[in-house]
């Protein structure tokens, strides 16, 4: 312990930038001055140890600071670490919860983090009791026999539990995909008219039937629909990661007119229908062309449905695959005969139909939609020749 103490000391004092002294003389005592031999020894040693008493315990505390740095990286960040938390902080929720709301938002195109804990807010309010008179369990209010069909050991913990809330989280965004699949099968076929969302979040609380057999959002299911809108906007910021995308880069992706001329007599947006005089949603475009003139696809594409609806008549969907993650359809109706199948591969401008005016309609034309992951958008944006 001394022998290191003492090369610390002569390391230190080697250090020092004062010039050499000559090796040192023993010290006459002047008359009558006798010096003794332990204050003389002390004087001697007194430079080195003040040295080190006073260094030694800073250099060593700096030396660990920089190890300990060294080890996790540095200083701390003065920014947030973990957007999850913030963004949980910010809409009033456990952190852990906000990854797995994530992971089953991408369950399907339809479902995002904020619609999901909407959802679980209004079923739970995010608690995971059990309601003993319902026997709903967890933060998403499943019953036992809902939970044999959907629940899952989504998070390896060894037990699939509708209290353990990743499991539950997940159960919900599959439940709410196949239902969204339902809805849009009927949708497609022209059984059912409104939002993808709203028909979905109806037949949660009704079932598809009920929502077939009123051919929209049916009254029973409003309440319900209407406290989820409602608690959308809390949790809007669960969303922010995975905004992004959208019809910014429309333009011209569809580069066959399916008529020829375009010529709109009905633009897309609201408006009063002329048969049953309700005012809603025109979820596409009108365009004017004679009875049995050509439709043609707007682009390659395969053929997802081709038959005959009441309300669309005469009815092909054209499936585009996906444009920047988001799938893309085109929808032909009122069709006076069909010249194609389901499955069938399209290029674009191959003949898939004739105008006529079967469903509801009065008079020879082309209702021509485009949908983009589930939603109506405007299709003049999209065609190359506009409209």
């Amino acid at each position: 312990m001394n022998d290191e103490r003492l090369t610390v000391a002569e390391a230190a004092d080697a250090s020092d930038e004062r010039p050499p002294e000559r090796p040192e003389q023993p010290r006459q005592p002047g008359p009558g001055r006798e010096e003794r031999p332990e204050r003389a020894a002390r004087r001697r040693r007194r430079g080195p140890v003040l040295f080190t008493l006073l260094l030694l315990p800073g250099l060593v505390t700096v030396i660990g600071v920089a190890a300990f740095l060294a080890l996790t990286g540095g200083p701390p960040s003065s920014g947030p670490e973990d957007p999850d938390a913030d963004q949980a902080a910010e809409v009033g929720i456990d952190p852990s919860y906000v990854p797995w709301l994530r992971q089953a938002a991408t369950t399907c195109t339809l479902l995002t983090p904020s619609l999901l804990a909407a959802q679980i807010d209004q079923l739970s309010g995010w608690s995971d009791g059990t309601d003993d008179l319902s026997g709903q369990k967890g933060i998403a209010a499943f019953t036992d026999t809902e939970w044999r069909t959907w629940g899952r050991d989504d998070d390896g913990s060894g037990k699939a539990s509708p209290r353990d809330p990743a499991d539950a989280i997940m159960a919900l965004g599959r439940r709410d995909c196949s239902l969204a699949a339902e809805v849009t099968a009927l949708r497609t076929a022209g059984e059912v008219n409104g939002d993808l969302v709203d028909l979905t979040l109806a037949a949660y609380a009704t079932g598809a039937d009920a929502v077939a057999e009123a051919g929209r959002v049916p009254p029973t299911a409003r309440t319900y629909l209407a406290e989820v809108r409602a608690l959308l906007p809390r949790y809007e910021a669960l969303d922010r990661a995975d905004s992004g995308g959208g019809a910014g880069t429309a333009t011209g992706v569809l580069p066959a007119a399916p008529v020829t001329p375009l010529t709109v007599t009905s633009p897309y947006g609201s408006r009063e229908h002329p048969l049953t005089g309700v005012t809603r949603l025109h979820t596409g475009v009108d365009f004017a062309a004679p009875q049995g003139a050509r439709v043609v696809a707007a682009r390659r594409g395969h053929v997802a449905f081709a038959a005959y609806t009441k309300a669309y008549g005469n009815r092909v969907v054209v499936d585009h695959g996906t444009i920047e993650g988001k799938r893309l359809e085109t929808t032909y109706s009122h069709l006076s005969s069909l010249d194609t199948a389901v499955g069938r591969t399209v290029e674009a401008g191959t003949l898939i139909g004739r105008v006529g005016s079967t469903g509801l309609s009065t008079g020879p034309h082309l209702h021509f939609e485009v949908v983009l992951d589930g939603y109506y958008t405007d299709p003049r944006p999209w065609l190359a020749n506009g409209g």
